[in-house]
């Protein structure tokens, strides 16, 4: 097991607080671009189209339907709790050993933009988990036992695991030069081997 270096958990540890900082400031804008994506998303196979997402002054999406009668309660969901990944994403890459080097920078911008694809899924599983199972008589009319399993499976794995999981997946696949130099450690040790 290689040896954990002070610089490299000092880098992830400042990676991380960067990454929280950009989600505390700009979660207001960040959510209203993943609820609009959201929203897109799930009109695209809705028919007809009725669900609108609306971010709300108190920070969370309010989502309604044009068949709700107009005196229910809209619920709401707290998109800030499906994004805070962002953290952990920039920490790990944070962490590399050429931090600012051109190749992990864009292997992080390219993980950003597929972090954002993961929040809209996120946020799409949590109005279906509402829509499935929170609406009272209207959601047992119009989802059945199999949908009621699925969604409610997809939100709580996405919340649980695949959140977490999608950050580390992207990092391993766009990481920067870390394998290279591991390879180039490797062919250095064989060339000391061969001198000797």
């Amino acid at each position: 097991m290689p040896r954990l270096e002070w610089r490299t958990v000092l880098k992830a540890l400042a990676g991380f607080l960067v990454g929280l900082a950009a989600w505390v400031w700009l979660t207001p804008a960040y959510d209203r671009f993943v609820a609009a994506g959201a929203e897109k998303v799930m009109r695209a196979f809705e028919n007809p189209k009725v669900t609108r997402l609306r971010l709300a002054k108190d920070g969370f999406v309010t989502v309604d339907r044009a068949d709700f009668d107009a005196q229910s309660k809209r619920p709401a969901i707290p998109i800030r709790d499906l994004t805070f990944n962002i953290a952990l994403l920039t920490a790990l890459f944070a962490a590399s050993k050429r931090t600012f080097s051109d190749r992990n920078i864009a292997g992080f911008l390219i993980s950003v933009v597929l972090l954002w694809v993961t929040h809209i899924f996120g946020a799409v599983a949590e109005v279906m988990a509402i829509y499935v199972a929170k609406l009272g008589m209207w959601s047992t009319v119009h989802y059945s036992d199999l949908d009621r399993n699925v969604w409610g499976v997809l939100n709580h794995a996405y919340r649980l695991v695949l959140m977490y999981a999608f950050a580390f997946a992207l990092w391993w696949i766009f990481r920067g030069l870390d394998t290279v130099s591991v390879k180039e450690t490797a062919t250095a040790a064989k060339k000391k081997k061969k001198k000797r």
